[in-house]
């Protein structure tokens, strides 16, 4: 690379050296594969890093952003060079005296290499601290290396700073007003921001479960600083920000491992209740899905308007929407298959219509031909004077 970077850079600005000086189009190709390059070193290093993830130590996740690094300025120094730009560089660099300010920054390159090698200490750390228990979760994880992160580089970033002024107080009272500004233009994605890390701490739900949040009901998929995804039984995603999370009640149906299901069946007036409830536990205990602790039951709810209304509650495993559908649909078929055998009868709404005065009843007819009890019934009068219902002339 340096000498392709020395070749290019003397047939820029040495042209009457004997060789060829390149055109603006040439530079624009050289330009365009200098860069190609640099992305493909980039794009190396990281696919290693990918593949290799558990097996780099700090040295050699110093080595390869120093490849990076390198081949960076490499890349930014030859493309100077293409396009004739050192002697501006040399009078900025002149105009900066930045040859003062040396040793400051090599001092800052020290204290942030030194940071980020903390970071990646401090990240095994977590990562082998994490690893020996379940009390803290993967997001939990996360939240803390990157709050670890963010404390490190803050602290390096105030000393790099503090290098190059002298008036650091003033330099900090200023990000503090400009601080104050950004947070009340950004109240309510700050807002988001704090909700999301309570979330992540308290830990209300996890990635997995099976949650109703207002009208949204599905499983977690993603929790961020910002906002939580919720992946919905028809195949949809929505994404809720934490602050409205934060705020309202949440009902989490897996939380516990299991989830007790309770369906509503009616039985006829004149069918026993307690021999109706003995034929559906029984039922639902021959059920795969269903739990054996707690068992089945069944307990009468209501008198309804046809029939006195029976609930049958059992309980499920590691619950899903997939799971609760299937096991409730088992559940209904294997009660109507017990109540079918056994005789007892499942009614359909209906309703009976009756007169309170003795010997009086109602006819429900259409046409002249309706009669009422006591006599021959015209335009909704009986002849003797009791309620018929007639017909319409």
């Amino acid at each position: 690379m340096i000498g392709v970077e020395a070749l290019l850079v003397t047939d820029t600005l040495l042209p009457g050296n004997g060789q060829v000086a390149l055109g603006p189009l040439e530079r624009a190709v050289a330009s365009a594969g200098v860069a190609a390059v640099v992305l493909a070193v980039r794009y190396l290093v990281r696919r290693y890093r990918s593949g290799h993830e558990g097996d780099l130590g700090t040295t050699k996740r110093l080595a390869l952003s120093s490849i990076i690094a390198a081949s960076t300025a490499a890349g930014v120094l030859t493309v100077v060079g293409l396009w004739g730009l050192g002697d501006q560089l040399v009078a900025a660099y002149g105009n900066l005296e930045l040859a003062e300010q040396v040793p400051n920054i090599v001092l800052a390159v020290i204290v942030l290499g030194g940071a980020y090698a903390m970071t990646d200490f401090l990240g095994q750390i977590i990562r082998e601290v994490v690893s020996t228990g379940k009390t803290i979760s993967t997001h939990q994880k996360q939240i803390i290396y990157r709050l670890t992160q963010l404390g490190v580089y803050s602290l390096a970033g105030l000393i790099v700073i503090g290098l190059f002024t002298d008036n650091l107080g003033s330099l900090l009272v200023g990000a503090g007003f400009l601080g104050i500004v950004v947070g009340m233009a950004a109240r309510q994605t700050l807002g988001s921001v704090l909700a999301g890390i309570v979330l992540m701490f308290s830990r209300p739900f996890e990635i997995g479960d099976w949650i109703e949040f207002e009208e949204n009901e599905g499983t977690v998929t993603e929790i961020t600083i910002f906002h939580t995804r919720v992946q919905t039984f028809d195949g949809e995603f929505v994404t809720i920000p934490n602050d409205r999370i934060a705020n309202n009640p949440i009902i989490d149906r897996s939380r516990k491992g299991r989830l007790r299901i309770e369906i509503e069946v009616g039985i006829d007036y004149d069918d026993d209740p307690d021999h109706a409830a003995d034929v559906a536990q029984e039922a639902m205990a021959g059920i795969d899905d269903v739990r054996t602790a707690p068992r089945p039951k069944v307990v009468a709810k209501r008198f309804g308007d046809s029939s006195v209304v029976l609930g049958a509650r059992f309980w499920i495993d590691q619950p899903s929407a997939r799971k609760r559908w299937r096991t409730q649909t088992t559940v209904i078929s294997a009660i109507h298959e017990a109540f079918r055998e056994e005789g007892i009868t499942i009614p359909f709404p209906q309703r009976t219509h009756g007169a309170r005065s003795e010997g009086l009843s109602v006819t429900v007819g259409s046409g002249s031909d309706a009669t009422g009890a006591n006599g021959e019934g015209r335009n909704g009068e009986g002849r003797n004077g009791d309620a018929g219902t007639g017909g319409g002339e």
